[in-house]
């Protein structure tokens, strides 16, 4: 009995959550629910559980489930939310760019392939690159509590050792660039993959294409959420 009268209040956060965050950042509708609802679902049920085994004194179990529950959900809503803003400016920003912007789960992770970003056998970045990193920096700016991860990767053409470190080069111009636009650099991590994490076959032209990029992920901190970051003020511009 104790236990139906704590998963019954728990069942129903979650379920309000879900429904209060169903439709996603754009209102859209489609399958499954929206990134903000499983947010709130996934802080709702951590929260209830931990109220409800936490402390003792005159609250109840069950308050403490409701209570932790209610502080959960709005945890969890926040930070989708937050991740919910950034990607829609971001794929305002960079229509036309030809670089993907895909979502999964609470991070962005903006795919840049070689023919956008870099010239043959080079780390110099083009200026088609430089236009949308500008866009993307300008988003950086105004959602501080976003770590960004860029990871460069090649094809399998020549030497693995070569290519190693011509994914360092380029995974750092892209680093580099956005540190210059304003990035503060204590949230930039560049990694260089050389030619181990392809994404499609090396034994076509197509293939090794798509092995041939720089990826950019966006990772929401601790903080993301909490302060109201990525609200413009009135007038403000992009």
């Amino acid at each position: 009995m104790r236990m139906t009268r704590v998963m019954v209040p728990l069942a129903a956060a979650i379920l309000l959550a879900g429904c209060a965050g169903q439709g996603g950042y754009n209102g859209q509708r489609g399958a499954g629910v929206s990134t903000t609802a499983k947010g709130s679902g996934i802080g709702a049920a951590v929260g209830a559980a931990a109220g409800a085994l936490s402390g003792s004194g005159s609250t109840s179990r069950r308050d403490r489930a409701l209570i932790g529950a209610a502080v959960g959900a709005a945890a969890g809503a926040g930070v989708g939310a937050y991740m919910d803003r950034q990607e829609s400016q971001l794929r305002e920003g960079l229509q036309g760019s030809r670089i993907e912007v895909d979502r999964q789960g609470d991070d962005i992770v903006l795919n840049m392939p070689s023919n956008v970003t870099f010239d043959f056998d080079s780390s110099q970045l083009t200026s088609d690159a430089q236009n949308a990193l500008n866009e993307v920096s300008n988003v950086l700016r105004e959602y501080t509590d976003t770590r960004v991860n860029i990871a460069g990767h090649t094809d399998s053409t020549g030497e693995a050792s070569y290519n190693q470190r011509l994914s360092e080069r380029r995974a750092q111009s892209v680093g580099n660039y956005l540190s210059q636009s304003g990035v503060s650099s204590s949230r930039l991590n560049t990694t260089g993959y050389g030619e181990n994490q392809p994404v499609a076959s090396n034994n076509s032209d197509a293939g090794r294409a798509q092995n041939r990029r720089v990826e950019i992920t966006l990772t929401p901190t601790d903080q993301a959420g909490n302060r109201g970051g990525g609200q413009r003020q009135q007038g403000q511009r992009r």
